[in-house]
Parts: C-alpha cells; sequence; structure tokens
C-alpha cells in the first residue's frame, strides 16, 4: 500500500503535556483538556482519554462523510448518527493497537441503502483512509 498525496487545506494542531496523565490543547484555544487514563488502565479516569479524542474525531468525521455520499445520490439521512466505539490494548508484538466499531444509524432509508451509504463513507472519510490496512475498523448499521 502506498502513501496518499495529499493537498493540505487544514491542519490541525494540538499539544500534549505529561501524556496520557496530563493536559491537551490546540494552538487556537478551542480545546483544552485534562487528560487521564481510564480506571480500567489503572487511571483515575478524572479526565478524558486519547481514545475518547479518537472516537470523538471519528465519528464527526464519518458523519460528514456520509452526508457528502448521501448528497450525492440524493438521499435523506436526517436524523442519522454514527458512534465510533475505540478500543485499546495489547498486540501479539508487545506493542498496544487500537479497534474501531463504527455503529452507523440511518432511520429514514431501507437497510440495504443505509448499508450502502456506509460502506461509501468508510471509503471517502479521511480518518477511514487513515487507518486502513492498520486498525480493525468494522462497519455495523443499526
Amino acid at each position: 500500500m502506498s502513501i496518499q498525496s495529499v493537498d493540505v487545506i487544514y491542519t490541525a494542531v494540538a499539544t500534549a503535556e505529561n501524556g496520557r496523565d496530563g493536559r491537551v490543547a490546540s494552538d487556537d484555544g478551542k480545546l483544552d483538556v485534562v487528560v487521564n487514563p481510564p480506571k480500567e488502565m489503572g487511571g483515575s479516569g478524572a479526565g478524558t482519554n486519547p481514545e475518547q479524542l479518537f472516537a470523538a474525531g471519528y465519528s464527526a468525521c464519518f458523519q460528514s462523510a456520509l452526508g457528502a455520499v448521501a448528497r450525492q445520490s440524493k438521499t435523506d439521512i436526517s436524523g442519522s448518527r454514527v458512534t465510533a466505539k475505540v478500543g485499546m490494548g495489547k498486540t501479539e508484538a508487545g506493542g498496544y493497537g487500537l479497534t474501531v466499531e463504527l455503529v452507523v444509524s440511518i432511520p429514514n432509508v431501507d437497510a440495504a441503502t443505509a448499508k450502502e451509504l456506509t460502506e461509501k463513507a468508510h471509503q471517502v472519510c479521511p480518518y477511514s483512509n487513515a487507518t486502513r490496512g492498520n486498525v480493525a475498523v468494522e462497519l455495523t448499521v443499526a
């Protein structure tokens, strides 16, 4: 798989202090959050964590991609929702890795159309393109 070429139109910038037990802030001040490991990983769970931030970004991005493919096919997806479930754990090689399940609900269309739109969105979503071949991403149409 080759690295895709991208004509960059926007760059997000965020800086972390103290890793998983500290703070993350964007350069424009719109994001400034305390991060702590979740209780399941031995942390306090008092703040958010990188996996929640990734899930938030992926679900929002995928929802936008879903909207784009729906507009192309002139399909009404009002009331649709995308939930990203991001799992983190140890890999066989001894490092850490992620898994993702995207749960897509499109109440105004039949199951076949919902599945088709979801699969098309997975082809155009920047997060899906970034994770393809590296992270197991499961698509679930609810």
